[in-house]
């Protein structure tokens, strides 16, 4: 049977990589940076397999080159990167990697939530910048208290759950919006309200966004939104970065409108020198590590390599994002190993 052939646009873990070459001939990118559209479509016109990430766009011209794929695995839990319909049509599997990095981004949003309350990011800079003249000032960088206050959850999947049960030990008010609406047993376990989302934004402290980007949510909080809520708002989006209109969340930061916002997302990552963002104080801002823990990032490389050889193997992937694929080719046919 002949070995197949992969190619790999990012570095994985050795293990993950040795894994992977004991039954496949791999092609890996080396460098740090993502390979250009037009090195994937060469590196992929004879490969059976590809395993790449959020930052590569996978589409339809991609797709259409690499006429032997019979599987894309990616190492993300979002998939609109991937021509997904393109893909299905073609007869191939995409796979990705949901619920590894569950905590460690549930952690990192509330992370962000203590920055920006606590306005650490600012008071690093002005302590590295030596500008800390007096020992202690009783209005020196007030910040905003946390117990007690309202959390809005937009988005009750696995990771804004995670935030929800991270809340208890503040004792906080929980509200959350999503299109689907959690079980009522769901909601008493976690002391949650369901709240339309005009409610909610009006009503929170703190706003902390985990929906994935689609059409309906591209834009979901922009500049009447913001208007909605409180001038002591704090919002928090470890989410995706097209959620938030950028332009919105600027006037919002430079006008006060709401107090504070933490970032791990953006617009185009990374982001422009230039970009107004980098240069608001009332902003802590990070370069999209939220799932970046030695345990989150090596599970992530590990299931995508289950993924992936699954289907070399004509076994149902951990994670398939297009059952429907099946209908047009059968994991029978994709056995290679």
């Amino acid at each position: 049977m002949t070995r197949p052939k992969v190619y790999v646009t990012l570095k994985i873990p050795d293990e993950e990589l040795n894994l992977l070459r004991s039954f496949c001939d791999v092609e890996t990118n080396d460098k740090e940076t993502s390979p250009s559209k037009q090195e994937i479509i060469k590196r992929i016109e004879d490969k059976d397999g590809l395993l790449c990430s959020l930052m590569e766009k996978i589409d339809n011209e991609i797709i259409s080159c690499g006429s032997k794929l019979k599987v894309i695995s990616s190492i993300s839990v979002g998939f609109n990167h991937i021509d997904v319909s393109e893909a299905t049509k073609k007869g191939i599997y995409v796979t990705n990697t949901p619920g590894i990095l569950t905590n460690s981004t549930a952690d990192f949003a509330w992370a962000l939530i203590i920055s920006s309350a606590r306005r650490i990011s600012e008071a690093d800079k002005y302590v590295r910048d030596k500008k800390w003249k007096i020992p202690w000032g009783l209005t020196m960088f007030l910040g905003s208290e946390i117990y007690g206050r309202t959390l809005g959850i937009i988005g009750l999947g696995r990771i804004g759950t995670g935030v929800a049960e991270r809340s208890k030990g503040f004792k906080m008010r929980l509200i959350y919006y999503d299109v689907i609406r959690a079980s009522k047993e769901k909601e008493e376990n976690l002391g949650i309200e369901y709240a339309p989302l005009e409610t909610l934004l009006k009503e929170s402290d703190f706003i902390s966004i985990h929906v994935p980007l689609t059409p309906e949510t591209q834009n979901l909080i922009s500049h009447n939104e913001f208007k909605m809520m409180k001038p002591t708002a704090h919002l928090i989006n470890t989410s995706r970065g097209p959620i938030v209109d950028e332009d919105a969340l600027i006037s919002a930061l430079r006008n006060r409108t709401i107090a504070g916002a933490g970032l791990d997302v953006f617009e185009k990552e990374p982001i422009d020198p230039d970009n107004p963002l980098i240069e608001l104080d009332n902003l802590t801002i990070a370069p999209h590590i939220a799932s970046a823990t030695r345990e989150s990032r090596h599970g992530m490389a590990k299931m995508a390599t289950e993924n992936l050889l699954n289907v070399f193997k004509g076994e149902h992937p951990p994670q398939l994002v297009n059952p429907d694929v099946m209908k047009i080719r059968q994991l029978s046919e994709t056995k290679m190993v």
